[in-house]
């Protein structure tokens, strides 16, 4: 991301007339990143912990790309209009014969107190799973393989389920009709929201600010409840992937410092219907595609239940980093430290959309584990734009940049400098520019304006070419860029310099 770029990526010179074209467009390099170190190849570690340095591009793990061919297309055409709508009103059937069921045992039952087991609820919850597994049945879910032994809830009182793909994760709770952690809003939602109660999950509300305080609090409390409780099935990755690889799995499970039972899921099918994520084919195309298959497989792995050291106790987060491992082995899958955060700002929606292969998502690992992601506010970005602008320019080494953040040199500090480092020397205004994205990525404007102050003349707060090219290349976190006709419309009295004003307003 450095302003005069050595690399090897093709250069792009954008031919739109203006910057909102350019801004749709979302036109960038599709090369490496520049002078960084991990130019063509990302850190990812194997599950016997040593780092995998693989050659080829890195797969952004929150995108799905579905590339059909023609034969594949044909198939799903004819088993649209054949297979597919049977199967929809079958399940639509399976799901209004559950709610009758689920609704009267939920009738007059506390969220927050756990019932007797009654023979009537042991029954309805019986009806329930062979209602559920007649619905993935006529799914195309005609066998569910099954590995390992499940551990019972006073062995392990949570299963920590992963990779977490899809919807049809649901499978495995249907199964065991485990209790799982939900959004509040479900409860509201028609049939859904009568089954989701039934298995009695732990609601987490966006609205509340102490949501996740009360979520873990809530999961402690299940968790040494000596089995009186269902157990709990968390996701530990928080959001759907493509199941590339394992990303960061969040310590809210962990916290408890119980035993837990690691279980892993896989879908071999020859074409991937399945997998969910931000960026990639809807919900409802998901469904519609995977009715269209004539057998859908999926496998579900328990692992042997895994017991916490006492310094895993004291340290959720290398609890749940060794838990991870152990799944990763299992399914011989890579980790890596991108997490749920990484993908809202691969997602975040504006002008300027981050490529699927920009490098501020390696930038935002490392921002986050060296802890810098938690002491930025806006005040704290005017204040670093304020000092990177008084350098003017002048460019920092790798011990004179880690004074300037006042961190010691690690391999993580290490490893953000060499992002845009050139001849041994980085420009810290590119940094600070990177850091407001990573840490406020919807307020693409704000950024731009904070760029456009450190580079912009005392004299009339003006840039040049040069200089709007850096801006923008380091927002996107790619290569190299040139920005000639984009200058140039926004240049419209060819005086070969523009200001925030002239960018905004074109």
């Amino acid at each position: 991301m450095s302003a005069a770029g050595e690399g090897s990526s093709e250069r792009v010179c954008y031919s739109s007339q203006t910057v909102e074209e350019f801004q749709k467009q979302q036109l960038y390099t599709r090369g490496d990143c520049g002078n960084m170190r991990f130019a063509k190849r990302k850190r990812l570690t194997l599950a016997d912990g040593e780092d995998s340095q693989l050659s080829a591009q890195f797969i952004n793990p929150f995108i799905h790309e579905l590339r059909l061919t023609a034969l594949q297309k044909v198939k799903i055409a004819v088993m649209t209009v054949t297979l597919f709508p049977v199967r929809l009103l079958f399940a639509a059937f399976m799901m209004l014969l559950a709610w009758p069921f689920a609704f009267v045992a939920t009738v007059g039952c506390s969220e927050d107190a756990v019932e007797p087991l009654s023979w009537w609820r042991w029954l309805v919850d019986l009806a329930l799973k062979a209602i559920m597994r007649a619905m993935w049945f006529s799914g195309g879910f005609h066998w569910v393989r099954v590995k390992g032994r499940p551990a019972l809830p006073s062995e392990a009182p949570i299963l920590t389920l992963a990779p977490h793909s899809s919807y049809f994760d649901a499978i495995p709770v249907t199964r065991t009709m485990a209790s799982i952690v939900m959004k509040a809003e479900s409860r509201n939602v028609p049939v859904w929201g009568t089954l989701i109660k039934f298995i009695r999950p732990v609601f987490v509300s966006r609205s509340d600010q102490d949501s996740r305080r009360k979520t873990v609090e809530e999961i402690k409390r299940r968790a040494f409840s000596a089995g009186e409780w269902p157990q709990m099935m968390v996701f530990p990755e928080g959001t759907c992937t493509n199941r590339s690889c394992l990303i960061a799995f969040k310590p809210g499970a962990f916290i408890p410092g119980v035993p837990v039972q690691p279980v892993v899921l896989r879908y071999p099918n020859e074409m991937d219907t399945i997998s969910w994520t931000w960026q990639g084919p809807g919900a409802f195309k998901i469904l519609w595609l995977t009715l269209c298959q004539l057998h859908n497989s999926i496998e579900i792995e328990y692992l042997p239940t895994y017991t916490p050291s006492e310094e895993e106790k004291r340290d959720p987060a290398l609890f749940a980093s060794n838990v991870r491992c152990i799944m990763a082995k299992a399914l011989q899958l890579p980790t890596t430290d991108y997490s749920f955060e990484d993908c809202r700002l691969a997602m975040a929606k504006g002008p300027l959309c981050l490529p699927s292969h920009t490098c501020l998502l390696e930038f935002s690992r490392l921002v986050r584990r060296l802890g810098l992601n938690g002491r930025v506010t806006d005040q704290f970005l005017h204040e670093e734009s304020s000092r990177a602008r008084k350098l003017c320019g002048h460019k920092l080494s790798l011990e004179a940049f880690a004074e300037y953040v006042n961190l010691p040199i690690t391999e993580a500090l290490q490893d953000i400098f060499a992002l845009f480092e050139e001849h041994d020397q980085m420009d810290v205004r590119e940094y600070v520019i990177a850091l407001s994205v990573v840490c406020r990525p919807v307020r693409y404007l704000e950024t731009i304006q904070l760029a456009f102050r450190m580079f912009e003349a005392e004299e009339d707060g003006a840039i040049v070419e040069d200089e709007l090219a850096v801006i923008l290349k380091t927002a996107l976190g790619v290569a190299d860029l040139t920005v000639c006709d984009v200058f140039r419309a926004i240049d419209t009295g060819d005086k070969g310099k523009i200001t925030f004003g002239m960018y905004v307003k074109t």
